[in-house]
């Protein structure tokens, strides 16, 4: 019982990293170029975004389905 805990924290901190690598930088550099004008910085964020983003969201996705299918066998063993 105590791995699968352990594991659905480090699950959350993984969908937290993966959603603030996705929007998160976006809209901090959105906030950053209404503040100096400089636009370039949401063009060069957006692509660093998606680059890291997707990848990031859908590795997470398989984790969470693959640790929801472990935990789905392990309780019809009990």
């Amino acid at each position: 019982m105590e791995g699968v805990i352990g594991m659905k924290e480090n699950l959350m901190l993984a969908w937290i990293a993966s959603w603030f690598a996705l929007v998160g930088q976006l809209v901090f550099f959105i906030g950053f170029s209404l503040f100096t004008g400089e636009w370039r910085y949401v063009m060069w964020s957006g692509m660093v975004s998606l680059v890291a983003g997707v990848p990031s969201i859908i590795n997470t996705w398989r984790a969470q389905k693959k640790a929801n299918n472990q935990n789905l066998l392990n309780s019809e063993y009990k």
